[in-house]
């Protein structure tokens, strides 16, 4: 039976950019499809590919004017509304990649001051009136995106439309779809792409695959530095000397 590649693709992207920065959209789509495609090269030989599900939002479309300017700003013809845009729409030109969409919930949007800044502003190191415009973002929360991917797991678990599911993403959010599909019969696996997460995952008992050497070699040398501390950082907690070993002890077959 074929294998699901399921991504958050908020995770995706964030992580993308931390590890090789800022890209072409028709680039960064390629280098996900090729990531995709080097999940299935395993141990036990080549697996087929049932479609890759890629999860996200479509780009604000609001107007809203900046808390500390007052200037006008249309979101929906902004830099990264365009970038996502176009991304989303090379994704969708690919073989077997489905693009399921949920959406920013626009009523509970605000304003608020950069994650980077917030400290020096909490305890009096930067003032308000020291901010400038590009300081502050405007955030709207996720919707449908969590339930989506949660229930496609369940429907290809309880369908047994594949044996195996393979999902990007950086949190513990799904383990309770996770458990589902073990209980099903499928080999769940969590791909956090060298990031740090939750003690949750572990308990779905799934395998964490922390990059195959070909997911490896899609990387560019620019990131190798970092993406080397991350993968020493992993064998020092584990006791795994090479890449891309199984965490929990189990072969690339077993369950």
């Amino acid at each position: 039976m074929p294998t699901a590649i399921l991504i958050d693709g908020d995770f995706f992207l964030k992580r993308y950019r931390q590890l090789r920065g800022r890209l072409s959209p028709e680039r960064v789509a390629k280098d996900l499809h090729g990531m995709c495609l080097a999940h299935l090269d395993q141990r036990d030989g080549r697996r087929d590919l049932y479609r890759i599900l890629f999860y996200d939002c479509a780009p604000l479309s609001k107007k809203a004017h900046n808390p500390l300017t007052g200037r006008a700003i249309d979101f929906s013809k902004t830099p990264t509304a365009e970038w996502r845009r176009e991304f989303h729409d090379r994704l969708r030109c690919m073989r077997k990649v489905a693009l399921r969409l949920g959406y920013l919930n626009e009523k509970l949007g605000h304003w608020t001051i950069r994650d980077t800044l917030m400290g020096d502003v909490l305890t009096g190191k930067l003032g308000v009136s020291e901010l400038d415009e590009t300081d502050v973002v405007y955030s709207a929360p996720q919707k449908g995106v969590d339930m989506r991917i949660g229930l496609d797991i369940a429907s290809m678990a309880f369908k047994h439309q594949v044996d195996q599911i393979i999902l990007v993403a950086g949190d513990s959010d799904f383990v309770p779809a996770a458990k589902l599909a073990r209980r099903e019969g499928i080999d769940f696996i969590l791909d956090p792409l060298w990031a740090t997460y939750s003690s949750g995952p572990s308990r779905a008992r799934g395998r964490t695959p922390y990059g195959c050497a070909e997911t490896w070699r899609i990387l560019t040398a620019a990131c190798l530095a970092q993406m080397l501390h991350f993968l020493q950082q992993l064998n020092s907690s584990y006791g795994h000397p090479k890449v891309g070993l199984w965490i929990d002890g189990l072969s690339p077959s077993g369950r």
